[in-house]
């Protein structure tokens, strides 16, 4: 048990959106969960879900959950129909490996936030897809997606929306809360990470927050596939401050496909000065010179509107990643 009950975190299961341009309360770096499904982008600030965990959406005409559980650091997007019934999640006040443990109020299976797989219930022998989705500062989700929509916060729960109930939780020396489980001693339980996987989930691989930073772009073979990381500043931790929009940069990051046609690309990293104190990040392929941004696009260049192959990741600490995936390779 976390301590509340199932919907002790209510669920918004009736989101409200508003138009990006309308959004005064939100700072360029304050985080937001990016989201696209048929050309419908969609933002989810941070300082809601960090209340609520969960919001059951239909996004493209695809009805899909988006959870956040600030325990683990982690967001996951799933569709939520299964074999043509669909289903509505809720915060079941349970925790497995310290990570948000769902229920879906058809059949009151329990499902694991981190895999999308069931824990217990009727619908044991089924599995929620996965869809890409990024943590980025609204700034840069606002400068792709302008005519996007973000998640109100008319939600009919009153919130201290814009605090954090978790502050200086991410501490890299910190403890996991109610983690009862063996943390691989090659990081500290807390340090972040990127992870990713393959489709089947026969390979792992989680490429440490830190040293992505350095290096901006970073490569690992998974299983028979490459994948390329990149990593852009601008987003605020949700887990530092106080408020939300107080936290440390912890930047942006995806994980993509590093080719385009079958032809292979290869990506560097540079910082440009653009007078403020860290400069920007500009992210390029040395085959073509093609710019491209922390969605996968390339934005300027040869190859200017072509979109990289998204894998699905996770940004979350390194005790939960390498709970949920004990032979996990690190990039």
């Amino acid at each position: 048990s976390g301590g509340p009950p199932p919907d002790g975190i209510p669920s918004i299961d009736v989101p409200v959106f508003h138009e990006a341009s309308g959004v005064d309360y939100l700072g360029a770096t304050d985080p937001v969960v990016a989201l696209e499904i048929n050309g419908d982008a969609r933002a989810y600030p941070l300082d809601i879900m960090i209340w609520h965990e969960l919001v059951n959406d239909t996004v493209g005409g695809v009805p899909v959950s988006v959870a956040y559980c600030p325990l683990c650091n982690s967001v996951t997007v799933y569709e939520r129909e299964i074999d043509g019934e669909v289903l509505d999640f809720g915060v079941s006040g349970l925790l497995y490996n310290s990570s948000l443990v769902m229920y879906d109020r058809q059949t009151e299976t329990l499902w694991s936030h981190f895999t999308g797989e069931p824990l217990y219930g009727a619908m044991v022998d089924s599995e929620l897809v996965s869809i890409p989705a990024t943590i980025v500062g609204f700034g840069t989700w606002q400068d792709e997606h302008p005519d996007g929509l973000v998640l109100n916060r008319e939600t009919g729960e009153t919130r201290n929306y814009g605090a954090n109930p978790y502050p200086g939780y991410d501490d890299v020396d910190a403890t996991p809360f109610l983690f009862e489980g063996e943390v691989d001693g090659r990081f500290t339980a807390m340090t972040r990470v990127v992870g990713v996987e393959t489709d089947d989930g026969s390979d792992a691989a989680a490429f440490p927050l830190l040293e992505l930073r350095e290096s901006g772009v970073a490569t690992s073979s998974l299983g028979d596939q490459e994948a390329v990381a990149f990593w852009v500043p601008g987003s605020a931790s949700a887990l530092d401050d106080v408020e939300v929009s107080g936290g440390v940069d912890v930047g942006s990051t995806g994980v993509f496909s590093p080719e385009v046609d079958g032809r292979p690309l290869t990506f560097r990293s540079t910082t440009t000065d653009d007078g403020a104190d860290d400069g920007s990040v500009e992210i390029t392929d040395a085959e073509t010179g093609s710019t491209w941004n922390i969605f996968g696009e390339a934005i300027a260049g040869e190859l200017e509107g072509t979109k990289l192959d998204q894998f699905v990741h996770i940004d979350t600490f390194w005790f939960a990643w390498i709970a949920f995936h004990p032979d996990s390779s690190v990039a």
